[in-house]
């Protein structure tokens, strides 16, 4: 498969999508394993929902009186475990997270991609990462609570910042910086990706759920073409990428 470079692909919705599947068919057992070690790494995720109302049952009041006890003990373990989610999907979560988002980028480059980097945040930019993404986040939610569209005009500028934060190892306001910069002009493009993706998802839902995770693999491989057409039509165009 010849990288982005040498076939010098135009960043488009449609390059993205079709450079994103060659690369999907060429490291598929890879990329398979990764979504499905992600998708049990989002698990502990799960916890932070949990609720346990003892007041669902349908028990007479002795019964009630005598598990209250077992109620609270209940109640408690809910509480924890959902703090333990929450502080989970703070403090861990988003390593891994980005971590498959780098992974994703060294396929599309056609480097094989090392499953050492799931836990590269961890070793060399971890503070990075956590900030970029409390950041990121909280941009995204602020522009959501006015009135929702400004909301997703801030996640489709920002969508490069996990790319930036492992590949080009920039610190939180820089990779937000740069993310603004590379994705002006392709605002459209990356929302119109965004909503095609939904689509595929439900798609590959549809198919005996089993094809969530190659409808995954896909949209994914196409941001990370995205995010390297990106880059190297600026720099090709003599544009300087990166914010000094």
């Amino acid at each position: 498969m010849l990288t982005i470079e040498q076939k010098k692909i135009r960043p488009s919705f449609s390059n993205s999508f079709g450079h994103g599947w060659d690369t999907l068919s060429k490291y598929f057992l890879i990329l398979l394993l990764l979504v499905i070690l992600l998708g049990i790494l989002d698990v502990p995720l799960g916890f932070a929902n949990f609720n346990f109302n003892q007041h669902q049952n349908e028990w007479d009041g002795n019964f009630q009186e005598w598990f209250q006890p077992f109620f609270a003990l209940f109640g408690v373990m809910a509480i924890v475990f959902g703090i333990i989610a929450l502080a989970y999907g703070l403090l861990v979560q988003p390593v891994f997270e980005y971590g498959g988002d780098l992974m994703f980028v060294h396929a599309v480059r056609d480097q094989r991609p090392d499953f050492e980097s799931l836990i590269k945040g961890f070793k060399e930019n971890y503070l990075h990462i956590i900030l970029a993404n409390v950041l990121k986040s909280a941009l995204v939610m602020m522009g959501i609570l006015f009135f929702i569209i400004p909301g997703i005009i801030v996640a489709c500028r920002l969508a490069f910042v996990s790319y930036l934060v492992m590949d080009k190892k920039r610190d939180p306001i820089v990779a937000i910086e740069e993310s603004w910069k590379l994705t002006k002009g392709y605002g459209w493009t990356i929302f119109l990706m965004g909503f095609v993706s939904i689509f595929i998802f439900i798609i590959g839902f549809v198919m005996l759920i089993v094809g969530m995770i190659p409808a995954i693999m896909w949209i994914k491989s196409s941001f990370a073409s995205l995010y390297e057409n990106i880059l190297i039509e600026k720099n090709g165009n003599g544009e300087e990428a990166e914010i000094v």
